[in-house]
């Protein structure tokens, strides 16, 4: 599947079961994207984490880290604000209660770049609109 067919097959509003669809879809890219870069079809993966993103289920932010961090292609590919569909601050709670190096990890890369300004203006909502334009520009 590539992301013309998941975006026509799941929409960018995902639920139920075409959420662990999605979840699937981007562990199965990811693996392949560690294993060597460009095993795993990036676009993809940035569309599944977008498609999460609009879930905004806190479990997946690791799940999107994976991906982000499977290769340089996938870290340029995947916005860090995909993180954060439940919003930054929300998502700075939940990884810091994990005790996990990924969480930990995840967690520098969002303070980071908070420090750094880009997270200015950012809201779940307008991130969200975004992509529906990105993904859907005649719509």
């Amino acid at each position: 599947m590539n992301d013309d067919e998941s975006l026509h097959r799941y929409g960018l509003h995902p639920t139920g079961a075409n959420l662990d669809e999605v979840r699937g879809l981007l562990t199965a890219h990811t693996r392949l994207e560690k294993r060597a870069q460009k095993d795993g079809d990036t676009e993809l993966m940035k569309l599944c984490c977008v498609q999460l993103f609009n879930a905004a289920v806190l479990e997946d932010v690791l799940l999107i880290w994976q991906a982000k961090s499977a290769s340089m292609d996938a870290d340029c590919s995947i916005d860090v604000q995909l993180l954060c569909g439940s919003g930054l601050a929300t998502t700075k709670a939940f990884l810091s209660s994990r005790r996990l190096p990924e969480a930990e990890a995840a967690l520098q890369r969002l303070l980071r770049c908070a420090a750094a300004g880009d997270f200015d203006d950012f809201s779940v909502a307008a991130h969200s609109a975004w992509y529906a334009a990105y993904y859907a520009p005649d719509a």
